[in-house]
């Protein structure tokens, strides 16, 4: 895992395993500590300010891989872990070696789940990403179990060549999200939390599966890319 400084063009090693690195998130406002998940169903806590490339503390979670890790928002010392058919919401206060019992879990996934992300404002909802639905938690309070609002039928199946298709949060505002499809043509869509859709981008010069999205952080632009390396990028 490498920082870039953009100005300088310089990247710095930040931490390093032999391998299996799957996904990180900042666990500080001002950057300078992580989590990161690998495959074999560790997290671990990384703070960039002390030398070297190896972590401060190491987690073992009673699953087999971590898909994705996310930070709330807001209240930055929950860890939110994307596992296999489950998304455990955790205390990173409260992390211990092996074993660690979540503050809230959000069940209901039948089949693999690719992501998962809070709001980006209040932390209020999270979106799930799984092979057959999209899902929206009410996570205003964490429960034991977290309240299913909405299920957003999808085939999100990718196959094994293409990146797999991921929901993002708008982040100018915590109750619409966008995705890429596998419906023809070719097209990205965006849903409010309630599962209606609003909006389908699409244009004849998209050929193939959009699987990474993003709206841009203070205009209405999103952005998709797909497995070539084209970018392409609607704008009001």
């Amino acid at each position: 895992l490498r920082s870039t400084d953009v100005e300088k063009a310089v990247f710095d090693e930040v931490y390093r395993i032999k391998d299996g690195l799957r996904t990180f998130d900042f666990l500080s406002h001002d950057c300078s500590t992580l989590v990161t998940g690998d495959w074999y169903g560790d997290v671990a806590i990384v703070d960039r300010r002390t030398p070297g490339t190896s972590h401060e503390s190491l987690h073992s979670l009673d699953t087999k891989t971590v898909r994705c890790v996310h930070v709330h928002p807001v209240q930055k010392q929950y860890i939110m872990v994307a596992e296999n058919s489950i998304v455990s919401i955790y205390d990173a206060r409260c992390l211990k070696a092996s074993s660690t019992e979540p503050v809230s879990q959000l069940y209901g996934h039948s089949k693999s789940i690719s992501s998962a992300y809070f709001s980006p404002g209040t932390g209020n909802r999270v979106v799930t990403t799984c092979l057959d639905n999209i899902r929206i938690y009410d996570t205003s309070e964490l429960t034991s179990r977290a309240p299913l609002l909405t299920s957003i039928q999808q085939n999100l199946y990718t196959g094994r060549w293409l990146s797999k298709l991921q929901a993002t949060w708008d982040p100018k505002r915590d109750d619409c999200f966008v995705v890429g499809s596998m419906q023809r043509p070719r097209r990205v869509q965006v849903f409010h939390e309630s599962g209606q859709l609003q909006h389908s981008f699409q244009d004849p010069e998209i050929t193939t599966v959009l699987s990474v999205t993003a709206f841009h952080p203070t205009r209405n632009a999103l952005l998709g890319g797909n497995a070539s390396g084209r970018l392409y990028v609607f704008t009001d």
